[in-house]
């Protein structure tokens, strides 16, 4: 008999860490979260059924501390060749539990990227944040503070707005950074995150890019409020509220890369988000097919069961093509990742686009392949006691953040077509 594991994975290019951290990921999700999952929804404001399964994965078994260097208390994948495979089969297991578990465990190290990552690692800075996520069993929580009420996501449409429409200041008085400014959607706010990665200007309304700046704020420092969760269609196990930024002052080295390489590095924070969300999108797909295969097994239509009849077959089909289809790219963006030297720089604008192609094409078709596996099912595709509709909903959020779809197709026609003002 089949199974999720027989979908193609690149073998010859894995991780040295695949085998072992998938097998302790998978045992996490059968343990921790897929017998509970179907109370989610209702925990989307305190999570106090959620909260037991981040502090099993990220505490206990230590995964939040896995880009920091190892004489850190970290794995050191932030300086290994194979950050890219070993991120995506990593989220890939968390996602087929809980997609939403995924996008909150795998932004706790999006603002870290720009701090843990080589060639740009900021020594004092890992030293800095390290004890926080190294020295404790409990979660902690990370958010990148970037969407902002004006222009939502358009502050990651780098290459045309430049971080015109940042209206998160950043002035710097002697040696402190002064911050003011609001924020809305982050993933880990909603009243969670320890700690922020902000995406300021030191110029507003400047197009020069040694003017953008990302700079870690810790959420107890004055100033600093976060908002409530809002309720979603949804990925409850996200919290996503707002956070205001008054007169929040900092240490001026909190800045993480400096004048223009904020800006450079931050590119290399998107390419870490597609292909987070491509392995989002796949680790939920190999769950759909896993209740798909029960469902067409057991039900029957005709005197036979529902997979032996050709229109359900072909529906089959679809879902596990597309399966396939996305975990091969997915793992192969990884390896675009893991080898800069045959692919070109993380952060560069072809990495960028590109990712940007292959989340829009993996989130099209998850929401299209589900809306089908809902209707094969009828009415049972609905029921939450088969999980399809819960899948459903969170692939939908997958799809509309970080730009949504419309930008995903700017950055890709952008590249291939050589578009001027998109």
């Amino acid at each position: 008999m089949h199974t999720i594991d027989d979908f193609t994975r690149p073998r010859e290019y894995l991780s040295p860490l695949d085998e072992y951290m998938g097998k302790i990921v998978r045992d996490w999700a059968e343990k921790e979260v897929i017998p509970f999952r179907r109370n989610y929804d209702e925990d989307w404001k305190e999570h106090n059924i959620i909260e037991p399964a981040f502090d099993k994965l990220m505490g206990e078994l230590g995964m939040q501390r896995v880009l920091f260097p190892e004489d850190l208390g970290g794995w050191g994948l932030g300086h290994s060749h194979y950050i890219g495979s070993a991120s995506f089969r990593m989220f890939e297991e968390v996602a087929r539990a809980d997609s939403a578990i995924a996008v909150a465990f795998g932004v706790v190290f999006w603002p870290l990227i720009m701090i843990c990552n080589k060639p740009h690692v900021n020594r004092r800075l890992c030293e800095e944040f390290s004890p926080l996520f190294c020295q404790t069993d409990k979660a902690v929580f990370a958010a990148n503070a970037m969407t902002e009420p004006q222009g939502g996501a358009d502050i990651e449409n780098l290459d045309i707005v430049k971080g015109t429409t940042i209206e998160t200041t950043a002035i710097l008085e002697g040696d402190e950074w002064v911050i003011n400014g609001h924020k809305l959607w982050p993933t880990n706010s909603g009243g969670i995150a320890d700690l922020f990665g902000v995406v300021c200007t030191t110029n507003p309304g400047s197009d020069d890019v040694n003017d953008f700046a990302f700079i870690f704020v810790p959420a107890d420092t004055p100033g600093v409020t976060q908002g409530g969760p809002y309720q979603k269609a949804g990925m409850a196990a996200d919290k996503n509220g707002d956070i205001w930024f008054e007169n929040v002052r900092v240490p001026a080295f909190y800045r993480a890369c400096g004048p223009g390489d904020d800006y450079k590095y931050f590119k290399e924070v998107i390419s870490f988000g597609n292909l987070g969300s491509i392995s989002f999108v796949s680790g939920a797909m190999l769950n759909v097919y896993e209740i798909l295969r029960e469902f067409v097994d057991t039900y029957f239509f005709k005197g036979k069961p529902l997979k032996e009849h050709d229109a359900v077959a072909g529906v089959l089909a679809d879902l596990a093509k597309d399966i396939e289809i996305i975990r091969i790219i997915g793992y192969q963006y990884a390896r675009m990742i893991d080898r800069p030297d045959i692919y070109g720089d993380r952060w560069s604008d072809e990495i960028v686009a590109k990712g940007r192609a292959y989340k829009y094409f993996a989130c099209d078709r998850a929401v299209e392949d589900l809306g089908k596996a809902m209707n094969l099912m009828e009415s049972y595709g609905s029921e939450r006691c088969w999980d399809i509709e819960k899948h459903w909903r969170d692939l939908k959020i997958v799809q509309l953040w970080m730009g949504g779809k419309q930008l995903c197709q700017m950055e890709t026609a952008r590249l291939f077509f050589d578009c001027q003002t998109l």
